[in-house]
């Protein structure tokens, strides 16, 4: 007997319910608590209360998100994908790169909405078949401040995902007020697509310096034909950031060239088991970071401000290694740069998802500040001083 197609029909609606309803819990990250066991303590500060830029150490903001007000009127204008909008206190300059230009990136991608799977064998392994050469094209956004002085060396911050037109807001603003040194602001855009077997996680989530020498050698250098300036080779004047596999992109700039970059900005930073090809040096990827760099290396000359969101990621591909919660990856690099006595400032945001937009209106500015704390105050050829402490 074939079933009645009334029947049928509520059965497939039933079916499609359920499965709708188990994709949106799998994909939906649970809110995790500041006071979970493990996690380190932090002072909570008041509702919409930012920690000093001054202030190494652990902090708990929200649930409240305003801008903050150097960005202020930034976040109240519409910025249409692909214009950049007007600076007062400086300009942009944007140009593109191809694939064709570099030979450190020749270009790849993988069939799309198909990542690959864990190895049944190791799960913090994953097996990626469907990756294949291609070419790329991305865009790099300068800016420089109408301070500058043509032909002096300047310091700079170079960002991953550009263009960035919020953290060069954020420089005029903070520029103009003589909180943060007259430099440049460099925002690259990535490969394409994310996570493994594709471009931008080839880039971002290698643990190496491989994309801190493509950044020196094939987009510095054009930075500086192209915007008409010098960029200095100070490492203290040298600052990265990013958010999620961008951010960990920013630590492995720092970490394995701390010669390049001293300074480090992240959101989300995606430090856990994402790299790929596999690499049996750095088996765990970013989550190395913490499990054993940090911990057993001596402390390298880097200032780091991180931020993570209590619902931030949790796992959201096939490999159920136990090393892909973001939370518990931002929440144990504090505790490993603790005890490495680094300056660092850790932000745990409330009410705040993966790379929330409300928290970097709310944060940056003060991030900046910090993160640039104590330029300028090493003589020429002790580069870092301030950064490694007493």
């Amino acid at each position: 007997m074939k079933p009645r197609p009334t029947i049928l029909f509520v059965s497939v609606l039933l079916f499609a319910s359920m499965w709708l309803t188990a994709q949106s819990r799998r994909s939906t990250p649970p809110t995790r608590h500041p006071d979970s066991p493990g996690f380190v303590k932090a002072t909570e500060l008041p509702d919409t209360q930012l920690p000093p830029p001054t202030a190494d150490g652990n902090y708990i903001i929200g649930p409240t998100h305003p801008p903050a007000p150097e960005l202020a009127a930034f976040a109240a204008e519409p910025h249409p994908r692909g214009q950049a909008p007007s600076f007062a206190q400086g300009s942009v300059t944007v140009f593109t790169m191809t694939s064709a230009e570099s030979k450190i990136y020749p270009g790849i991608a993988r069939i799309p909405n198909v990542v690959g799977h864990a190895d049944p064998k190791d799960p913090a392994k994953m097996i990626v078949t469907n990756s294949h050469p291609a070419p790329w094209t991305r865009e790099v956004a300068v800016y420089v401040p109408a301070s500058y002085k043509r032909g002096t060396a300047a310091p700079f911050i170079v960002g991953a995902d550009g263009p960035d037109w919020m953290l060069f807001a954020a420089l005029d603003s903070l520029i103009a007020e003589h909180r943060i040194p007259v430099m440049i602001g460099i925002s690259i855009a990535n490969g394409g697509q994310d996570a493994q077997g594709s471009e931008r996680g080839l880039e971002y989530d290698t643990m190496s310096g491989r994309y801190a020498e493509f950044v020196e050698r094939e987009i510095l250098p054009r930075v500086e034909a192209h915007a008409h300036i010098r960029l200095t080779h100070n490492p203290d004047g040298r600052a990265t950031t990013g958010g999620s596999s961008g951010g960990a992109a920013a630590l492995e700039m720092a970490w394995y060239r701390p010669d390049l970059y001293h300074r480090v900005l992240t959101y989300s930073g995606t430090f856990v088991n994402q790299q790929w090809p596999y690499n049996p040096s750095t088996p765990h990827g970013a989550w190395e970071f913490h499990e054993h760099l940090i911990p057993k290396s001596p402390r390298k000359p880097i200032r780091i401000w991180l931020e993570v969101g209590d619902h931030d990621l949790l796992n959201p591909n096939s490999m159920h290694d136990g090393m892909h919660d973001w939370v518990t990856a931002n929440e144990r690099m504090a505790s490993v740069l603790a005890a490495k006595h680094y300056h660092y400032q850790f932000v745990f945001a409330e009410n705040a998802g993966h790379v929330d937009r409300a928290v970097r209106l709310q944060t940056l500015p003060e991030a900046l500040e910090y993160i640039w704390q104590g330029y300028g105050e090493s003589a020429p050829g002790k580069h870092g001083s301030d950064l490694m402490g007493k």
